[in-house]
């Protein structure tokens, strides 16, 4: 089986903006994205929601990836990508994997 895809996913700098700045390419992999790696919940679900891409919020699985995950959870959040599902990371704002938790997970990748 295919291992599944790690997917670095911008977020806003500000509020209302996802329109304008959130590129059609990255809006497809989110519409196409079931399973994501989050900081917070709620504020991922609203950026999630903004971008109006007809997606049943309820149906995702967000899981915390923050400050206080420790280094052996990291590997079972991404247990998914070793059944060939694809999973996404979000950050609270810019791109993850730079100076946030999303480090954690593209070093594990």
């Amino acid at each position: 089986m295919p291992q599944g895809k790690l997917f670095l996913i911008p977020n806003v700098l500000a509020e209302n903006t996802a329109m304008e700045v959130i590129s059609p390419q990255v809006r497809e992999v989110i519409a196409h994205t079931s399973h994501f790696l989050v900081e917070n919940l709620r504020t991922a679900r609203r950026y999630i929601s903004s971008l109006k891409l007809g997606i049943n919020i309820e149906e995702l699985h967000l899981e915390i990836l923050d400050k206080d995950t420790p280094l052996e959870g990291v590997s079972q959040l991404m247990m998914p990508l070793l059944k060939g599902i694809d999973i996404g990371v979000i950050s609270e704002a810019g791109c993850p994997g730079i100076a946030d938790p999303g480090a954690l997970a593209v070093a594990y990748a």
